[in-house]
Order: C-alpha cells, then sequence, then structure tokens
C-alpha cells in the first residue's frame, strides 16, 4: 500500500492544449482533480505558431466548444486577426484559422485553471505512474511527494526525453526552452506501453521593426464572419495583420550548398518528422522544381515585434539560418530573436489505446495529445476533452463516450490513432473524413451539445442557446418550405442577375438550389426572412444546396453504422478463427477492435477478412 501526500479522484500530467481541456473537463464533472505541470509558466503556451484552428482544425475547435470546452472561448478573448480558409470552396472545407496573442493566451487558460472550482494546480515533474491490480492508483513526483487518484490522464505532449537540435547544437529541454521531463517514459514502458520517437519543428522569431513590408502582400482579416465559440456574440475585431512573402532562387542556393550540415539529411535526426508540415530544407529537396515558397510573417502579440516566419521551420545551423533567412523578400536585413529548431520527443503507439482514449494495458489511464502521435493545439485539444469526458465517466461508473467517425472530426481523428495507428505526427486534415458534407463547422453545435449536455459540461445557458437556435431553424426551414409566386420569383431573380425568362412560382428555399442564389440576397428580398440571423440561414440554404450529396453521405453512414454496432469481444482469439489471412490475425490480436465496423477500418484487413468475421460472429451466437 502506498503512503500520499495527498489524494485526488483525478490527476492530470500535463497542462497543454489537452492537459487544460482534460483537468477542466474532470473538475467541471464534479471531480477533486490536480493538474501537474512542469512550469506554471508552459501553460496553455503555444510553442509554435501562435494561431488556432486552420484547415479541419477550425472544426475541431468548434467541436470542442460545443463539447463545452474552453479552447474555442480562449480564442476569441485573444485574437489578433481571424479569417475564414477556403471560402472560394465548398462549404465542407471551410475553416476558421485565428491568429492569437500567445502571452494572453496562456494568462487566459491559466487564469481559467486557477479559478476552477474542484481543480489545483502544481508545478513539478511526475516520474512515475503508481499501480496496483493493474489499475492506477497514484503518481510520484521527481520531487518525491505522491498523490493519490483514481484516475490519469497523461498529457504530456512533446516533453518526454525532448531534445533542440539547431545544425551541430543538441540542448536536452523541452519546447521554448522550458524544462523536459526525464523519468515518466520509462513509467509508461514498464507499464506496457511501447514507445517511438518523433520529431517536429518551429521556425525562427524575427523583429518586426526590421522587416521590409513594402515588397510584402498584406493579409487582412475578415470582418464579418462568425468566431469560434458558439457562445461569444457578433463579430471579433482584427488587430494585426498579416504578410504574405517568398522564398528565392538564393535561399535555394543557400539551403542546398548546406545540406551536409542539415541535421535532417546528414542522419543526426533518426526520428520522424511530420508530412504535412515540412521543414523549409525538406520542401526545397522534395519539391525541387519549385522557384519560391510561400512564407506568412505572423504576430505573436499585440504589444511586441516579435514576428514568426510561417513556412520555414528549420534546424539548420545558426550561421545558415541566417543567411537564408535575410534571402528572403523583405527580410534581407531583419534581425533573428529566436533561432529555429527541431525538437525530438518520446511518445506512444496509440494503438494500444482503446477508443475512449484509456489504455488497454492499465486501468483508469487514459492518454491525449501528442504522446499519441498527433500535432497540433487542437488535435490535442480534442483528445484532452474527450480522455477528461471519459476519465470522469470512469470514476463515476458510467460507460465511456465513444464519437463515431459519422458524429465529429474528434470521432475521425481518433479513430484514426487507436484503430489505424501512425507512423508520423498525426494532422487532422478535411480529406481524412468520408463525411466531412454533414460535419461542417457551423452544425457542430447541433451534433456535439447533446453530448457535452450528457457528460455534464454543456450548462444551462449554453443549453438555452443552443435550444433557440434548434427552434430558430425549424422555423426558417418551415419558411423556405412556403410557396413563391412566379412574379416575385421573376422579380428576384433579376436582382440577382439570373435569367428570369420562363420562370414560374416555387417553394422559397427551391431558389437556394442555383448557385448564384445566397442567403443573404434570398433574406434581404424576401421580408417573411428578415428576422432570422443570417447564420442559421446560411445553414439551412447549405442543406438545401447539398441535400442530394448529403442524403448519400447519411445513407453511407447507415451501412457503417450497422457494423459499429456488430461488437467484438477484446478477448477474441483471432489466430484461432480459420480463414483470416495471417496479417489480419496479426493486425486483429494486436488492436483488439471492438467492433466490427473498427476492423475493417485497419489497414491490413481485407473486405475478405471482414466477410469471415461476419461468419464466424452467425456462428458463435
Amino acid at each position: 500500500m502506498h503512503k500520499f501526500d495527498a489524494i485526488y479522484d483525478s490527476i492530470v500530467i500535463g497542462a497543454g492544449h489537452a492537459g487544460v481541456e482534460a483537468c477542466l473537463a474532470l473538475a467541471r464533472t464534479g471531480h477533486k482533480t490536480l493538474v501537474v505541470t512542469l512550469s506554471l509558466d508552459a501553460i496553455a503556451f503555444m510553442a509554435c505558431n501562435p494561431a488556432i484552428g486552420g484547415t479541419a482544425k477550425g472544426h475541431l475547435v468548434r467541436e470542442v466548444d460545443a463539447l463545452g470546452g474552453q479552447m474555442g472561448l480562449a480564442a476569441d478573448a485573444n485574437l489578433l486577426q481571424i479569417r475564414m480558409l477556403n471560402t472560394g470552396k465548398g462549404a465542407a472545407v471551410r475553416s476558421l484559422r485565428g491568429q492569437e496573442d500567445k502571452a494572453k493566451y496562456h494568462g487566459y487558460m491559466k487564469s481559467v485553471l486557477e479559478r476552477q472550482e474542484n481543480l489545483d494546480i502544481l508545478q513539478s515533474e511526475v516520474s512515475e505512474i503508481l499501480t496496483e491490480d493493474g489499475k492506477v492508483c497514484g503518481v510520484r513526483t521527481a520531487q518525491g511527494q505522491t498523490f493519490g487518484c483514481r484516475g490519469i490522464v497523461v498529457a504530456t505532449g512533446v516533453y518526454l526525453n525532448a531534445e533542440i537540435i539547431i545544425g551541430e547544437f543538441r540542448q536536452k529541454v523541452g519546447p521554448n526552452g522550458f524544462c523536459r521531463a526525464t523519468g515518466l517514459t520509462d513509467s509508461l514502458l514498464a507499464l506496457g506501453l511501447p514507445t517511438r520517437r518523433f520529431k517536429t519543428g518551429t521556425p525562427a522569431r524575427i523583429d518586426g521593426k526590421t522587416v521590409d513590408f513594402s515588397k510584402m502582400s498584406v493579409q487582412h482579416g475578415d470582418d464579418d464572419i462568425y468566431p469560434f465559440s458558439f457562445m461569444t456574440d457578433g463579430t471579433l475585431p482584427n488587430k494585426r495583420p498579416c504578410y504574405l512573402t517568398y522564398t528565392t532562387e538564393e535561399t535555394k542556393r543557400i539551403i542546398m550548398s548546406n545540406l551536409d550540415r542539415s541535421p535532417l539529411f546528414n542522419g543526426s535526426i533518426k526520428s520522424v518528422g511530420p508530412r504535412y508540415c515540412p521543414s523549409i530544407e525538406d520542401k526545397v529537396v522534395r519539391f525541387a522544381d519549385k522557384e519560391r515558397h510561400q512564407i506568412f510573417i505572423e504576430p505573436e502579440c499585440e504589444d511586441t515585434d516579435e514576428l514568426y516566419v510561417q513556412g520555414m521551420s528549420s534546424s539548420l545551423p545558426v550561421d545558415v539560418q541566417i543567411a537564408m533567412y535575410h534571402s528572403v523578400t523583405g527580410l534581407e536585413h531583419c534581425k533573428i530573436m529566436r533561432y529555429a529548431y527541431a525538437i525530438e520527443y518520446d511518445c506512444i503507439d496509440p494503438t494500444s489505446l482503446s477508443p475512449s482514449l484509456e489504455t488497454k494495458a492499465v486501468e483508469g489511464l487514459f492518454l491525449a495529445g501528442q504522446i499519441n502521435g498527433s500535432s497540433g493545439y487542437e488535435e490535442a485539444a480534442a483528445q484532452g476533452i474527450i480522455a477528461g469526458i471519459n476519465c470522469a465517466r470512469k470514476l463515476d461508473g458510467k460507460p465511456a463516450i465513444v464519437l463515431p467517425r459519422d458524429s465529429s472530426y474528434i470521432g475521425v481523428l481518433i479513430d484514426d490513432l487507436v484503430t489505424k495507428g501512425t507512423n508520423e505526427p498525426y494532422r487532422m486534415m478535411t480529406a481524412r473524413a468520408e463525411h466531412r458534407l454533414y460535419l461542417r463547422q457551423e452544425n457542430a453545435d447541433e451534433r456535439l451539445t447533446p453530448i457535452g449536455r450528457k457528460a455534464g459540461l454543456v450548462d444551462d445557458a449554453r443549453f438555452a442557446r443552443f435550444a433557440a437556435k434548434l427552434q430558430e431553424l425549424d422555423a426558417i426551414r418551415s419558411a423556405l418550405g412556403e410557396s413563391v409566386k412566379s412574379a416575385d420569383v421573376k422579380a428576384f431573380l433579376t436582382r440577382v442577375g439570373c435569367d428570369a425568362d420562363g420562370v414560374k412560382g416555387c417553394k422559397l428555399g427551391d431558389l437556394l438550389r442555383r448557385s448564384e442564389v445566397s442567403a443573404a440576397a434570398l433574406r434581404d428580398f424576401f421580408p417573411k426572412l428578415q428576422n432570422f440571423s443570417l447564420r442559421n440561414l446560411e445553414e439551412a440554404a447549405t442543406e438545401i444546396k447539398y441535400a442530394g450529396y448529403l442524403d448519400k453521405q447519411k445513407s453511407f453512414a447507415e451501412k457503417m453504422k450497422k457494423l459499429d454496432e456488430k461488437p467484438l469481444s477484446p478477448d477474441t482469439d483471432y489466430s484461432a478463427i480459420s480463414g483470416l489471412r495471417i496479417e489480419a490475425r496479426q493486425k486483429l490480436d494486436k488492436i483488439k477492435p471492438l467492433s466490427l465496423g473498427q476492423a475493417a477500418r485497419i489497414s491490413g484487413v481485407s473486405p475478405a477478412d471482414i466477410t469471415v468475421l461476419m461468419v464466424w460472429l452467425a456462428r458463435s451466437k
């Protein structure tokens, strides 16, 4: 039996973007929680790009918000600029992106944690996870303290045995020079969790006073788009612009002539980096035919001249970095304030987790964020809130909440990690979601707020606002179903520049099927729509414009749901099932899928193997 200095219901290890959402979810559902962080100054710290959202990531933020999480509210409160990406494309791939004040964002989140009931914060290093009879029972810190608990969420980010690399220089520290965690990896290995080594990186930060913005294209924010959180009213002001510039032929020459000094190419970095966020030297080599690459110059804070050079992460030596950055248009005389670096760190194989994010090896132990092989603040927050929710439900003796792939990007993210695994830092993309036309940003609350309510994270004020939206959407759909006289149809089409010859009366919503007709134009012309919010009217318009495609996705989702409703026991011995291929047996034994649907998504399990399993299930019954 362990003797503890204090006892909690739950302990969260790490207070980055995953740890923040996890500890808030636990505390807000009434569980006495301790969050342990290596540094109070690193709470929700943006070690890389000071931005929230982006393609597919904006979807994750709105889903975290719909569940009752904090990231969307924090992003809205600390914005420098907000934009909607992919506006020239379909509704499914449009994503919010907010440039944040990284100092204020950290301060905001630290304040939220400090004021949260049921939550204690401790600056320390957890070196060991304590267990009894295969269940977690507490943690031990490097300073020798022990804390008891019944549930643990590990959200250590990139801090496990982290090492920063700049050319030949190596330093055993975490991001931004914060101290790293050195003992926990051995504890995880001892508990049976397989680890691997991943890499990520960040570009240099430069002094804005030394940048020639006249040679760049200014990138302003959008003034009339909705915010991240469903609880934020109105639109948000844009305080600072971003700028677009390009590398040059000289940039390419400098990099290519120094590849022998690049840790990525001389063999000194052996870990796996992110394919979808490569370093500038990796981009120059992989896309040798390109004459130049886009570079975005972005503010880090409202009250500082420090700028982030997006698109130029690197691990090249300092002298090469200076020459390389000076070769970029507008940066000829820039002064570097912080050098670019690569960072290697330990993480685990996420296939060792169940879909609830609980480890298969130890009961009550949940993992969330970059320790699971993902990358990005948004992916981390998404896992953090689910791990927190399910740890809380475990403590209460309730079944886990597992989001299916057709419910959310969060469901896709977690299913991809625990079912397929990843051999590189995983990044969320719209292409990963087969139901992405349904999983749009604006309907995240309709998909997930009832689940957040069930989990105990959606309070009465949020749920009342959600119910009011549903009521208005019903009224909008009813209004769009009303008939319009041919004279009014002709007048409207003429006004918006459409051919009105031979038009007849129709339902109001039918006009939205025309690509030239927008919800805003329809509302401006027809008085019966002018009392409705444009945001909700646009959502209804999207449903009408894409009705056929949405029906197809719904039909496909129903077919997959039938497979997901056929359970498989985690104790199944797949080596004993005749007819399965050897690879399928090995993969199924490793993953231990909980349903036939999950089995079908495992890489290496073919449709023929699924047929064998279906026959075996039928015979077993």
